[in-house]
């Protein structure tokens, strides 16, 4: 074991001390799968609010979990890095892979998180012919759509992929950018408006596929990936840009918008929202953790003078890989063209 894994004795307690409880150890073995807030953890372990409350702050002071806050939502997770972190992991190895209680949870949470995705892909149902009007009701997608296009610029995309394509509005809007592109959509219904919106506008460059944005059936391939806004409807944002950062060429990118923080709760309810926003904090860590780094980051306010209007961010990271050459792209580019 690497010496910056050892802990003091002190501090090795504390850890066990926190951990080495029924409820918490039950905490940390859900919050090891992904972010959580305290009505899902509540609702899982079918424990009171103020209890798993208590819970999470002892955690938290053993550094044992991370805390953050989108919108009026609180979220929790397992830390990534950290001495204290490593021995819970060690712990949670060693517990036993059919263990009635542990389980249990599981399940519940598979449970929970089917319901998410039923509900968010019957809103998508329910909506598709209307989706772009929906999207504007508190965004100007006008001003959005501008400063992505600058956002992305002019450096040449051989092949892009659009993840979440939804009506395939960002395959339209990117089209003199790229040589080929592909939209992938888990709604039957998106795809049907997409395919023909493209053959409406003329995009003949450009296919529509049906796929799991957490499972593309894809190869490293592309250039530029974008997700429009897609990720504050998702259970485990991250897992997808994980995704999406592997079938990026090495010196590829991507493009990421979506809403800024904000406090319109009832966004949830009735328009399937997972997260109310996603901050710059956030972002820039799941990005991290994909292996990207960030170069640009773009927040295109709501309109002077509408108090329902939101904010919205602009992300462009980068593959860490080492970039082609000029050389490279311009003779995969000239690969391609053959191709065609």
């Amino acid at each position: 074991m690497a010496e910056t894994r050892w802990l003091g004795l002190d501090p090795l307690v504390d850890v066990l001390k926190a951990a080495g409880e029924p409820t918490r150890l039950r905490l940390l073995a859900l919050l090891a799968g992904g972010d959580l807030t305290v009505t899902d953890l509540t609702e899982i372990l079918g424990q009171s609010q103020p209890r798993i409350s208590r819970h999470l702050k002892l955690l938290g002071e053993v550094e044992l979990i991370d805390r953050y806050q989108e919108g009026a939502w609180a979220y929790f997770r397992l830390r990534q890095e950290g001495r204290a972190a490593h021995v819970v992991r060690q712990v949670l190895s060693a517990a036993a892979s059919d263990d009635a209680v542990l389980a249990r949870d599981a399940e519940r949470l598979t449970a929970l998180k089917a319901a998410r995705a039923e509900r968010a892909q019957a809103y998508f149902s329910r909506n598709a012919a209307e989706w772009d009007a929906l999207r504007q009701l508190h965004v100007s997608e006008t001003a959005v759509e501008a400063a992505l296009v600058e956002a992305v610029g002019v450096e040449p995309v051989d092949a892009l992929l659009d993840l979440g394509t939804g009506t395939g509005r960002i395959l339209q809007l990117l089209a003199p950018a790229y040589r080929r592109g592909v939209g992938v959509d888990a709604s039957r219904d998106m795809l049907t408006v997409a395919r023909a919106n493209l053959d409406r506008a003329g995009v003949s460059k450009a296919q529509i596929r049906h796929g799991d944005i957490f499972n593309l059936p894809l190869d490293g391939e592309f250039d530029l990936v974008t997700i429009h806004q897609v990720l504050h409807f998702l259970d485990q944002p991250e897992a997808a840009i994980a995704e999406a950062a592997r079938v990026l060429v090495p010196g590829g990118r991507l493009a990421i918008v979506d809403l800024a923080p904000h406090s319109l709760d009832y966004l949830r309810d009735e328009h399937a929202h997972q997260r109310l926003g996603i901050s710059h904090a956030t972002m820039a860590d799941w990005l991290a953790r994909a292996g990207l780094v960030v170069e640009t980051v773009v927040d295109v306010p709501p309109v002077a003078g509408d108090s329902t209007g939101l904010t919205v961010t602009i992300w462009i990271a980068r593959d860490q890989r080492a970039a082609f050459s000029q050389e490279a792209r311009q003779s995969r580019r000239r690969a391609g063209e053959r191709r065609l």
